[in-house]
C-alpha cells in the first residue's frame, strides 16, 4: 500500500508468472499431502523423511532434498505465510528481473539455506541434529525479503492487521532480529538457521552476484571455454597438417597456417590492372 501525500491508496503486488506457478505448485503439493495423510496412504512423517531436508540423508546421496524440501509444508498457516510473502515481495522482483533470473534467485537462496542448515546441524550447537527434518520455502522467502529490503528499502509496507506502515528496510531488520533470536533461544530450531541462511544468500546475491544473473554469466563462461577448446584443437590439427605439407611440398616455406588455424598456401601472382580473376573484363 503506497502513500501519496497525506492519503494512502491500496494496491496489490503484481501476480507474475513465476510467482504464480510457485504458489500453485506449493498449494497443490500441500493439498495432495493433506489428502494422502487423511486417507492414510502416506503419513506426514514419511513425506518429510523422503522429501524434506534431512542432513544425514543428503550427505548420503539424497541430493533431491536440497530442492524438494522447499515445497513441503507443515500446517496451513505455514504454507499461507510463505506464499503470501512470496506473492507480496516476489512479484516486484520478478517484474524487474524477469522470470528466469527470479527463479534462479529463488532456488539459489533456498539451496543456500539448505546448505547452511546441513552445516550447522553437524555442529550439534543448540540441540541441532542431522537427523532432524526441515521443510518449507522459508529460506527462499527470507532471501526474497532481504532482496526487497535492499532494493526497495524506502518503500512503505502496511503491517496488516496492525494499523501502521513501516519502511521495507526496517521490516527486514525486524525479521533478521526475530530469526537470530529464534536461532539462539529455540533449542533444536533448524528452521531458524534456514531463515538466516536464506537472508545471507539473498544479501550476497544482490550485493555480489552477477548483474544479469548467474545463469547468463555461467553460459558466457561455458561458451568462452568451449570456443577456446575448439580453437586449440584447430591449431593442433593445423600444425600436424603443416608438417605433412612441408614434407610433400616442393616449396615448404610457402606452406603455412595463420594463428586461427587457416591454411595459407602458394600465393597467387599479382593481377594486372586490366585483368580480372577469370581473364576478361566485362
Amino acid at each position: 500500500m503506497p502513500r501519496y501525500g497525506n492519503t494512502m491508496t491500496l494496491s496489490l503486488p503484481p501476480f507474475t508468472r513465476a510467482v504464480k506457478w510457485l504458489v500453485i505448485l506449493n498449494a497443490g503439493i500441500y493439498l495432495l499431502e493433506a489428502l494422502l495423510g487423511v486417507t492414510g496412504v502416506v503419513s506426514g512423517a514419511t513425506v518429510n523423511a523422503a522429501l524434506g531436508l534431512v542432513p544425514v540423508a543428503v550427505v548420503h546421496g539424497w541430493l533431491w532434498q536440497l530442492v524438494t524440501y522447499m515445497f513441503i509444508h507443515n500446517g496451513l498457516f505455514h504454507v499461507l505465510f510463505n506464499m503470501l510473502s512470496l506473492w507480496m515481495f516476489g512479484g516486484m522482483l520478478e517484474s524487474d528481473w524477469g522470470s528466469k533470473r527470479f527463479l534462479e534467485f529463488f532456488f539459489f537462496c533456498g539451496i543456500g539455506a539448505a546448505l547452511v542448515t546441513i552445516g550447522i546441524s553437524y555442529t550439534h550447537v543448540l540441540g541441532m541434529s542431522p537427523l532432524q527434518a526441515t521443510v518449507g520455502a522459508s529460506g527462499a522467502v527470507y532471501g526474497i525479503l532481504m532482496a526487497f529490503g535492499i532494493l526497495y528499502g524506502d518503500q512503505e509496507i502496511f503491517m496488516f492487521p496492525l494499523p501502521f506502515m513501516i519502511k521495507a528496510k526496517y521490516f527486514v531488520a525486524i525479521l533478521i532480529f526475530v530469526a537470530m533470536a529464534g536461532a539462539i533461544t529455540d533449542v533444536g530450531g533448524t528452521a531458524n538457521f534456514a531463515h538466516l541462511g536464506g537472508l545471507f544468500f539473498g544479501w550476497w546475491y544482490v550485493k555480489h552476484g552477477p548483474r544479469r544473473g548467474m545463469g547468463l554469466n555461467f553460459s558466457e563462461r561455458y561458451y568462452g571455454l568451449r570456443n577456446s577448446y575448439f580453437k586449440w584443437k584447430r591449431r593442433r590439427a593445423a600444425r600436424k597438417f603443416e608438417v605433412y605439407m612441408r614434407k610433400h611440398s616442393d616449396d615448404p616455406q610457402r606452406q603455412f597456417f595463420d594463428e586461427y588455424g587457416n591454411y595459407r598456401g602458394h600465393e597467387e601472382p599479382p593481377k594486372k590492372d586490366d585483368e580480372g580473376k577469370s581473364g576478361w573484363v566485362n
